[in-house]
């Protein structure tokens, strides 16, 4: 009779194992409703489920109210999140040297700090190694804190527009014509083209400098 009821315990725990949330709670309750009087802690010691769940699937059993499982919280944490203090020393370390994008499609910034340059940095904080995670760890922890690793490229310099020669031919044809004129004046200037820079012209390439 031992051995039976032995192997009836080991059936009940393997039809639980095989359920998951919702229906692994109200097979508990039931069994825990018919084989313990309704004693969570009792269904506890006999197969080895825990008592708070068993004691929500039998809230849901009577009641048809199901509760909601909460799966996102589960498994690892979060570098950045277990240490709030790395990640705000990861920004002050990647903000300065990453910029927006240039035409304002992405809310991303991109950096041009690698993660290995990034941990670098971190060591030269004092951080020990052993507290750092790594290099492909940091990787994933600079794409989640909106970090992107891009080398900004320099915007090369202005050629000469197709009407160039047309005009320094139109200057010099004036020139002639009028030279010996003791009515004009002749002034010589050197300018050069208003050129906008920054971050946000020129696709977002820095002036070349």
């Amino acid at each position: 009779m031992e051995h039976s009821e032995h192997s009836y315990t080991q059936l009940l725990q393997a039809g639980a194992k095989r359920l998951t949330g919702h229906e692994r709670r109200l097979f508990q309750a039931e069994v825990c409703l018919k084989l313990c009087e309704g004693n969570a802690r009792q269904a506890e010691r006999r197969f080895g489920w825990g008592r708070e769940n068993v004691a929500t699937g039998i809230h849901e059993f009577r009641t048809g109210i199901r509760c909601v499982e909460n799966f996102a919280t589960r498994g690892r944490r979060r570098w950045e999140d277990l240490d709030p203090q790395l990640a705000q020393d990861i920004r002050q370390i990647v903000g300065p040297k990453s910029y927006t994008d240039p035409e304002l499609k992405s809310s991303r910034r991109y950096s041009t700090l690698s993660a290995n340059e990034v941990l670098e940095a971190l060591r030269a904080k004092g951080l020990r190694q052993e507290d750092l995670p790594r290099e492909r760890s940091m990787r994933d922890i600079l794409n989640r804190m909106n970090f992107r690793l891009k080398r900004i490229q320099k915007g090369k310099p202005l050629k000469k527009t197709r009407d160039t020669d047309a005009i320094f031919a139109n200057l010099k044809a004036v020139r002639q014509e009028v030279r010996g004129d003791p009515q004009t004046l002749e002034i010589s200037m050197d300018t050069k083209a208003k050129v906008p820079i920054g971050d946000y012209v020129q696709g977002g390439k820095m002036p070349v400098g």
